[in-house]
C-alpha cells in the first residue's frame, strides 16, 4: 500500500537530512578520485552525440487519461508550456487533463496547478525560509498523484525539487520523466545516485550527456536543448556588418545573480571606454519585469549617460553588436546563435567559493559553448571580490577589434551550433515521455 502523503513528505526529509549530513564525507571522497572523473569527462566531451528520435507511438497505444507536469522556475515554466502544448498535439482530440504545479502561464495553457513554486522562485528566498512552503508544496502534488494517479509524471529541470517528486511519484506507481538532466556532470557527481532512483528516464539537452549519464547507470535519451525550439521562431542571425563597437552586458536572468556581477560589469565596461571612447554601451534583457532593477544598478554607477538599457527583444540587440560581457548561463546559446564574440565571467560571493570552485568543477570550463566547441572559444573568468580587471578587459578589446581574433571566435562558434544539433527537442522529449507512460501502462 503507498504510504500516505504526509509520510512521503517526510521521508524525503529525512533523505535531505541525510544527504546534509554526508555531505563532507562524499566531497572528500571527491577531491581524491576528481582527477579520474576530469579525465573521464574530458572522453564525454568528444562522443559525437546525435538526437534519439523517438520513432512512432506503438499501434495499440492509448493516450494517457492525465499527465502530471511539473516546474519551478520561469526559464523551466516556458519549456513545460512548449512540452504541453506537443503533448497535446501527439495526444490528439482524447481529453488528456493536464495536472502539476507551475504558475501563470502553465495555468494559461490549460494546467491545472496544485502549487506554485514559479512565483516563489521569483521572490527569492533563503532556503530555511521557504523550507515550509516547499514541505507543503510536496505534500500537496503528493496528495494528487496518490489519490488521482495519472499515467506520466513529466519534470522540467529544477532537480532540488524534482528528484524528491520523482520518488514520490515512483511510490505512487507513476513513471517519471526528466526533461533538462541536471549538470551533476559539472559538480558533485554523487547526486546521481539519488538521481537514477528517482527518474525512469532522463531526456539530455547537451549532446555530451548522454555519455555521462549512461556511464552513471541512467537510462537516458538525447532529446536535444529546448531554448533552440524558442530561437528558430526568431529572425536569422544578420549578415549585416554590425555597429562599429556596440558592446553588450548580459548579467543574467536571476536577481541575486544580477545583483552580483552587473555592478562588476560596469565598472569593466567603464574602464574599456577609457582607452576606446567610440565604445557604446547596451543593457539588454527579455524580461521587461526586470527594468527597473537594472535601471537602478545603472543610476549607482553613475552610467545612465553611457549605457543604454533595452529589454523585451533581445536578439533585435544582439545582432547589432560587436561583442558581449555576459554571466555564465542559457544566454550563451543565444549568443552562439548569433555567432557574436563574447567574454563570460561568474562573481562569485566570497574567496571562499572562489578557491572551493577550483575543487569541486569536474569540468574544464564552465560555459556551455566552450564545453561545446571542447576548447576555449569565450576567455572565461571566475573569481570573487575585485577581479581580474585589466585581464577582461584585454579580452574585450582583442574581440572587438582585432580582425583575426574575431574570425577565429566564430569558426568555433559554428563547430559548437553544429555539435548542438538540430530544434525539435521539445517534440522528441514529449514523444519519449508518451513511450515511457505506453510500456509502463503494458507492463501494469
Amino acid at each position: 500500500m503507498t504510504p500516505g502523503p504526509r509520510t512521503l513528505v517526510a521521508l524525503e526529509f529525512g533523505r535531505a537530512l541525510g544527504a546534509a549530513l554526508l555531505a563532507p564525507l562524499r566531497v572528500l571522497a571527491y577531491v581524491v578520485r576528481a582527477p579520474r572523473l576530469r579525465t573521464a569527462f574530458r572522453r564525454d566531451l568528444e562522443q559525437a552525440a546525435v538526437v534519439d528520435e523517438p520513432g512512432d507511438l506503438p499501434a495499440d497505444w492509448k493516450p494517457p487519461r492525465r499527465i502530471f507536469v511539473s516546474c519551478a522556475e520561469r526559464s523551466g515554466e516556458t519549456h513545460a508550456v512548449h512540452l504541453v502544448e506537443a503533448l497535446r498535439a501527439l495526444c490528439g482530440d482524447s481529453g488528456t487533463e493536464f495536472t502539476g504545479l507551475g504558475g501563470e502561464r502553465l495555468r494559461a495553457a490549460g494546467v491545472r496547478t496544485v502549487g506554485d513554486p514559479v512565483e516563489r522562485a521569483a521572490m527569492g528566498a533563503d532556503v530555511l525560509a521557504a523550507l515550509p512552503f516547499y514541505l507543503g508544496l510536496l505534500r500537496d502534488a503528493a496528495t494528487e498523484l496518490r489519490e488521482r494517479p495519472p499515467e506520466l509524471f513529466i519534470a522540467v529541470d529544477s532537480p532540488a525539487l524534482h528528484v524528491p517528486l520523482g520518488r514520490i511519484a515512483g511510490a505512487c506507481g507513476v513513471p517519471v520523466a526528466h526533461f533538462a538532466t541536471p549538470q551533476y556532470w559539472a559538480w558533485a557527481p554523487w547526486r546521481v545516485q539519488a538521481y537514477r532512483r528517482a527518474v525512469d528516464l532522463a531526456l539530455t539537452i547537451l549532446p555530451f550527456e548522454p555519455s555521462w549519464f549512461r556511464r552513471h547507470g541512467v537510462n537516458a535519451v538525447h532529446a536535444g536543448h529546448p531554448h533552440l525550439d524558442a530561437l528558430e521562431h526568431s529572425d536569422t542571425v544578420d549578415t549585416a556588418p554590425p555597429r562599429p563597437l556596440r558592446l553588450v552586458l548580459l548579467p543574467g536572468s536571476r536577481r541575486s545573480v544580477i545583483r552580483r556581477n552587473l555592478p562588476w560589469m560596469i565598472v569593466a565596461a567603464g574602464r574599456l571606454r577609457l582607452v576606446l571612447p567610440e565604445l557604446e554601451v547596451v543593457l539588454p534583457h527579455e524580461d521587461t519585469g526586470l527594468e527597473a532593477e537594472l535601471r537602478a544598478h545603472v543610476e549607482r554607477a553613475g552610467a545612465e549617460n553611457w549605457i543604454r538599457i533595452e529589454t523585451g527583444r533581445l536578439h533585435d540587440t544582439l545582432r547589432g553588436a560587436r561583442a558581449a560581457l555576459s554571466v555564465s548561463g542559457t544566454v550563451l546559446l543565444d549568443l552562439l546563435w548569433q555567432r557574436l564574440p563574447a567574454v563570460v565571467i561568474y562573481r562569485l560571493e566570497s574567496a571562499f567559493a572562489q578557491r572551493a570552485t577550483r575543487h569541486v568543477l569536474t569540468v574544464p570550463w564552465f560555459s556551455s559553448v566552450n564545453l561545446l566547441a571542447d576548447c576555449e572559444v569565450y576567455p572565461e573568468f571566475t573569481f570573487a571580490g575585485e577581479g581580474p580587471l585589466e585581464e577582461v578587459c584585454a579580452a574585450l578589446r582583442s574581440i572587438l577589434e582585432d580582425q583575426v581574433a574575431r574570425r577565429l571566435v566564430k569558426d568555433r562558434l559554428d563547430v559548437a551550433a553544429r555539435r548542438l544539433g538540430p530544434s525539435g527537442a521539445t517534440r522528441r522529449a514529449a514523444a519519449h515521455a508518451l513511450h515511457l507512460a505506453h510500456r509502463s501502462s503494458a507492463r501494469s
